[in-house]
């Protein structure tokens, strides 16, 4: 169902220049999705919609293996700090929570034996590792309605506060204001000085 493990790890090596465990790890996760879920992945549309929990390496790896882009608005993430992830069909909702078993680094030693090093041993050893041995799956249902997260491209309007665009449905109403998120909650950044 999903593109061989050798032509996907290729992939997710050429946008890092190298291979690591945690690319594997995503690799892998994306495809166990594709079983699991009974998509033919990495998918040529838009019909998947997955949330990582991390950024890095680990991501690129899950975006190879699914075909989910932030370009394409099929990947988000929301940074938990976990190497996991959470596939969802946006045609039937059906969702699944992925993340590696907590003694799955063990366990990759058993599959390497000959390795010399442990980071080698989670490098090889993931390959090789079953799928429902190396991780864990959660059947889960978003909190948010996929077609909020999804939303409508090309929606746009104004911050009442800031001047500022705000596109695809992800302003803020309330007090008979309409705000982007920096205006209506705390902002991840603050002005340093502004320009002359």
């Amino acid at each position: 169902m999903s593109k061989k493990l050798d032509e996907l790890l290729a992939r997710s090596a050429a946008l890092h220049h190298h291979l690591c465990p945690r690319q594997v790890l995503g690799v892998q996760m994306g495809r166990y999705a594709a079983e699991l879920l009974g998509l033919d992945l990495p998918q040529t549309d838009k019909r998947l919609l997955t949330i990582v929990e991390t950024d890095g390496c680990f991501a690129d790896g899950v975006a190879v293996a699914a075909g989910c882009w932030v370009g394409r608005r099929t990947l988000r993430v929301e940074d938990y700090g976990k190497v996991a992830a959470t596939f969802v069909d946006t045609q039937t909702e059906h969702g699944v929570r992925i993340s590696p078993r907590p003694d799955s680094r063990q366990q990759a030693l058993v599959y390497a034996p000959s390795a010399p090093s442990t980071w080698e041993a989670m490098l090889h050893g993931y390959q090789r590792m079953p799928l429902a041995e190396l991780f864990t799956v959660e059947r889960v249902a978003l909190m948010i309605p996929v077609a909020t997260i999804i939303s409508l491209p090309g929606l746009r309007t104004i911050c009442d506060r800031c001047g500022e665009e705000i596109m695809n449905g992800r302003e803020i109403n309330g007090s008979g204001q309409t705000l982007c998120r920096a205006c209506a909650f705390q902002p991840y950044y603050r002005v340093a000085c502004t320009p002359e």
